[in-house]
């Protein structure tokens, strides 16, 4: 891949004032965000764990189908507790005014979850930069695939999908072992994000793939040893299914969109949700401004769109009319791969972020 492109994209012009007002930082919103989050992720967990024990204090019919709507509600939130929302915005450095606040709830939302934030930083870096450009861009490639109609795809989404889950745990254990042998698995894209010469990088990357696994591993025994077993479900692999929810949220971020153009208008698509799954989600349905400019906060976006959506696409309105909007898209994209969805741009659009503005979204992706 070459790495000395740089693509002028085209950004919204923004009063100065404003942006600046939107940029700012926030420690307070940032706690209202995580903390009721995370006691949402702890109340289901606990419900979940109560309706377990109810099978062995009660004979009543209704026992184990309480016990996997618990569950199934659990892993609904749980499946927000990862990339498809804190751990993506947090690498983006932007909810917390103090760095030290940012970069704890990354490391527990990244524990939580078993993601790699290390990996994940330089690879979304390259993302906003060459955003689905692809011969540059390896974290998001279109056109993507979707097997909709697949009772395979709706089971594993709506339940657990145990090959995914055994590949997850399976590439941090690998990760955590390191080593040449593993790297040399990896994918073009990792090592090209977390090169050989970068031995620093990929020091981190190992370490922190054995703060996962080690301390997985630890409450793990420690649950079991106790009698609690039933945790490991509830908080171990607490992130690991029923992940409709999350996966209606991220998948249209890009799907059905044209690649290879320098318009986030064009190649990242936004909707307007529900006030719950957009807050689970982090704003992220705001996708088109956020991609424009990544520097402001996810509680900004609703108030960034306002500002900018007479030079933005009209929005779809809901989760079920923007996958409306995108199964014909995928659909048609079997039979044509060159098809997408173009979206009808306002008419005399074509004013651009001040060169000021530009550097600051340039330094926010460093």
């Amino acid at each position: 891949m070459n790495k000395s492109i740089k693509i002028r994209w085209y950004r919204c012009k923004v009063d100065k004032r404003v942006m600046s007002d939107l940029m700012k930082t926030s420690d307070l919103r940032g706690f209202c965000q995580v903390i009721p989050q995370i006691a949402l992720f702890a109340a289901t967990g606990t419900a979940a764990y109560l309706a377990f024990l109810n099978i062995h204090a009660s004979n009543w019919p209704w026992s184990v189908p309480l016990l996997l709507a618990a569950l199934f509600v659990h892993g609904t939130f749980g499946s927000f507790m990862g990339l498809a929302g804190p751990v993506h915005e947090l690498c983006h450095k932007t909810p917390f005014r103090s760095k030290a606040w940012n970069e704890f709830f990354l490391k527990v939302y990244s524990f939580i979850s078993w993601s790699d934030f290390v990996s994940f930083r330089p690879s979304h870096v390259k993302h906003h930069q060459m955003t689905v450009h692809n011969d540059y861009d390896g974290e998001v490639v279109l056109p993507s695939a979707l097997d909709w109609y697949a009772v395979k795809f709706w089971v594993s989404v709506l339940t657990v999908d145990p090959i995914r889950v055994f590949g997850l745990v399976k590439v941090r254990v690998l990760d955590a072992i390191g080593g040449d042998a593993n790297w040399n698995k990896k994918s073009d894209w990792m090592r090209e994000i977390m090169p050989e010469s970068n031995q620093g990088l990929r020091r981190e990357h190992r370490d922190w793939a054995r703060t996962v696994v080690l301390g997985q591993l630890a409450l793990a025994i420690l649950f079991a040893a106790t009698g609690h077993w039933f945790l490991i479900i509830v908080f171990n692999f607490g992130t690991m299914y029923a992940g409709w929810l999350g996966m209606l949220c991220g998948t249209p971020q890009h799907i059905g969109m044209t690649p290879n153009v320098p318009d986030f208008r064009l190649c990242c698509r936004s909707f307007t949700c529900h006030w719950l799954p957009g807050f689970l989600y982090w704003n992220m349905q705001y996708h088109v401004e956020h991609h424009m400019f990544p520097a402001v906060p996810f509680f900004n976006l609703p108030k960034l769109r306002k500002a900018i959506e007479h030079d933005l696409p009209p929005v779809t309105h809901g989760l079920w009319a923007t996958w409306k909007e995108i199964l014909p898209v995928v659909r048609r994209q079997k039979v044509d791969p060159t098809y997408t969805f173009v979206p009808r741009l306002p008419q005399g659009s074509g004013d651009q972020a001040d060169d000021e503005t530009l550097e600051k979204e340039a330094a926010a992706l460093a």
